[in-house]
């Protein structure tokens, strides 16, 4: 089975919010809607899990009454709230080799079904996927954070975005065999695959499938929003 998994677990602090900012309107919708709606309209996806504040679960119960969803809390980090994810499956359905997540913040909401598909065909494929754009801003390396160490070769380099896709018992096998320090220093699930030597394979993403963090990136998804409709 294919799992969509919504990380939802956002506070809004960097936004300057009193909500979360997965639950702020746009267009007179949750932004979190946009977003669960693009992956229960894929046919390809058996159920969708959204992970959120334990105090917020029953507002998202009712949000998303009707549609083929689960809600449950998340945990202290994303990789921890993808365990529960998993945790969830386990105990509800059961898990197999063919189990496969495909894991999304709840504040992308501009992904597109091309997106979805081809991140589903290549973990079907390949195991685990990410979904990148090239970099196009040179970056610079400082180890101190006060000069340059170096300037790594921008063709090399591309920007994190998600879906990224993973079976979900290699996930969870390849988690906990990591040590303290190693799920210390994780940035997200994908850095559990290239810790352990484990590949991950590259989908192509898009400009437009913007992460809602800051006040302007509300201008921004207005804009985007007003293009699509």
């Amino acid at each position: 089975m294919i799992y969509a998994v919504i990380a939802a677990g956002g506070i809004g602090s960097r936004m300057g919010s009193e909500l979360p900012k997965q639950y702020i309107k746009i267009a007179g919708k949750e932004i979190i809607r946009y977003t669960v709606e693009k992956f229960s309209a894929s046919q390809r996806i058996d159920k969708v899990i959204i992970l959120c504040p334990e105090d917020w679960v029953a507002y998202t119960k009712e949000l998303f009454f009707g549609i083929n969803a689960a809600v449950i809390s998340g945990g202290a980090t994303r990789n921890e709230t993808l365990m529960k994810a998993i945790d969830y499956i386990e105990e509800t359905d059961g898990l197999d080799e063919n189990t496969v997540l495909i894991t999304h913040d709840a504040v992308r909401p501009f992904v597109t079904s091309e997106i979805i598909e081809n991140n589903i065909d290549a973990v079907l494929r390949y195991g685990a996927t990410g979904t990148v754009i090239p970099a196009t801003d040179t970056v610079f390396d400082s180890a101190d954070g006060e000069v340059i160490s170096s300037v790594p070769d921008r063709s090399r380099l591309y920007q994190a975005q998600t879906p990224q896709c993973f079976k979900a018992l290699r996930l969870r096998e390849l988690y906990m065999s990591l040590s303290d320090s190693e799920k210390e220093i994780l940035t997200d699930a994908c850095k559990i695959y290239t810790i352990k030597g484990c590949d991950v394979h590259l989908v192509k993403g898009d400009v437009s499938n913007i992460k809602i963090t800051y006040p302007y990136d509300l201008t921004l998804a207005k804009a985007i929003l007003s293009t699509q409709n």
